[in-house]
C-alpha cells in the first residue's frame, strides 16, 4: 500500500516572460512616439 509522491506545480510559469516582453513593446513603442512628436514640433517650429 504505497501511495505515489505528490508532485508539486513549477513555482515559474511561462507568463512572466510575455508580462516582459509586453512591458518591453510599451515603453519602446512610447520612445518612439516621443522622438516622432518631438521632431514634429520641431520642424512646426523651425517655419
Amino acid at each position: 500500500m504505497m501511495s505515489t509522491a505528490k508532485r508539486k506545480a513549477p513555482a515559474m510559469k511561462t507568463k512572466p516572460k510575455e508580462e516582459v516582453n509586453i512591458k518591453a513593446l510599451a515603453w519602446i513603442g512610447s520612445i518612439v512616439v516621443v522622438i516622432i512628436a518631438a521632431v514634429a514640433v520641431l520642424l512646426i517650429l523651425n517655419q
